[in-house]
């Protein structure tokens, strides 16, 4: 009889049974508000009725085409669609499965295209479990342990993290873009500097934003000296933040993004958009994979893109991302030394009394809520992060019901 892996973990004890819009429902029949979307993926809810039957109509016609083989009209309405809401000049998209080929597919572009052998990444980001992307990810060594020797050439700099340093947020952006000066003194020149690797806010890292001025001082260096600015929008795009991507919160251009979670309401589906410029700079043959585009996939995340834009749920999340962070922080425990985020993306970190990180809290917390029926996940280095990511169909009185169960978790912590 075979088994899961013992290592896999559930953060919550639910076996579910089915899915609507932002709840689930256990074998028994238990309705849980969920605010973990599958880690930001089910962006439309669970089972949107318009994602459900573009996927059913596309599996009696054609569950897979191979994209290198042959082209499929899925595929390319998606690519057209996309076009209308990429940055502008991303014009260019590759197709794969996960955020982790994401990372690595533009990881590879970069290199390719400007030959220089070296990336930098931020303190904090998370950005896949894979060799290229488990190196170049720094939000918790259980993601890179184990299994060295890792991937050379990756550098990390300081992101503006101002509560971990007890700065303000120009303290410490001032500090982050100094150090980020003193690495192309130390550690890999400009001219062997293929690409800035960042997220626009941090997630597994803890749910910290960044900010105009530290994004503004990584386009000017990348400017200066012909680097690659790539942001990492697997977790905000796609409306999450309050803005189709989160880098549009900044004003700051990319030159590659990557992209995948919420692009398909929880259908395995992933990419990079670039210039066709820098995109034509790819060697031929580097770009492909089996499953990459797939036509079910790229039914699903059409409609997405079609629910997002009917139901405006951009400025839903926005709207209610403002809810929910101004009812997070209005929720006093003195267990809980900072509460952050950006549209439906909100952090609460849990200290001990002398400023310590405090996981047993936070899982607590957690475990408690989903006794309550309210589904959380943690994240953070010390995995102290309380984190709530609702879908962006969120309603008003969802976010009331959830601030609710919070309050009362919080309340009986008795911190």
């Amino acid at each position: 009889m075979a088994e899961l892996s013992p290592i896999l973990k559930q953060a919550t004890p639910v076996t579910v049974d089915h899915g609507e819009g932002c709840y689930l429902y256990d074998i028994d029949g238990r309705r849980y508000l969920d605010f973990t979307a599958g880690i930001g993926v089910t962006s439309t809810g669970h089972c949107h009725p318009h994602v459900v039957a573009a996927a059913q109509a596309q599996v009696a016609k054609l569950i897979h085409g191979q994209y290198t083989t042959v082209m499929h009209r899925p595929l390319l309405e998606l690519t057209e669609r996309l076009g209308a809401v990429l940055p502008a000049g991303l014009d260019s998209v590759f197709y794969s499965n996960s955020g982790s080929e994401a990372i690595e597919a533009a990881l590879r572009l970069a290199r390719q295209a400007t030959g220089r052998p070296n990336v930098i990444v931020f303190h904090g980001g998370f950005h896949g479990r894979t060799v290229a992307a488990a190196t170049m990810t720094t939000s918790g060594t259980r993601f890179s342990a184990g299994f060295s020797p890792l991937m050379s050439g990756v550098h990390v700099a300081p992101f503006p993290t101002a509560y971990r340093y007890g700065w303000s947020e120009e303290e410490a952006t001032s500090f982050a873009l100094r150090e980020l000066d003193y690495v192309f003194a130390t550690l890999t020149s400009p001219a062997e500097t293929a690409a800035f690797v960042v997220e626009p806010v941090l997630g597994e890292g803890g749910y910290i934003p960044g900010n105009r001025v530290f994004f503004e001082g990584l386009r000017e260096r990348a400017d200066r000296h012909g680097i690659l600015l790539i942001f990492d929008e697997i977790q905000t795009g796609f409306g999450r933040t309050g803005k189709f991507f989160g880098h549009q919160h900044f004003g700051v251009r990319p030159d590659v993004i990557t992209m995948a979670k919420g692009l398909a309401s929880g259908f395995p589906i992933s990419g990079i958009a670039a210039s066709a410029e820098l995109m034509s700079a790819a060697w031929p043959g580097s770009q492909g994979g089996t499953y990459g585009g797939n036509a079910v996939a790229c039914a699903a995340a059409l409609a997405t893109l079609e629910v997002i834009e009917s139901e405006n749920l951009v400025e839903n999340a926005r709207v209610r991302g403002e809810q929910l962070l101004t009812g997070v922080r209005a929720a006093e425990s003195k267990a809980i030394g900072d509460v952050r985020g950006l549209g439906l993306l909100v952090g609460a970190e849990f200290t001990t009394a002398d400023g310590a990180p405090d996981r047993e809290t936070a899982t607590t917390a957690q475990q408690l809520a989903a006794a309550k029926g309210l589904l959380l996940l943690t994240c953070g280095a010390h995995m102290n992060v309380v984190r709530m990511i609702p879908p962006l169909v969120v309603a008003e009185t969802q976010i009331t019901d959830a601030l609710d169960i919070w309050s009362a978790v919080l309340g009986e912590l008795g911190h």
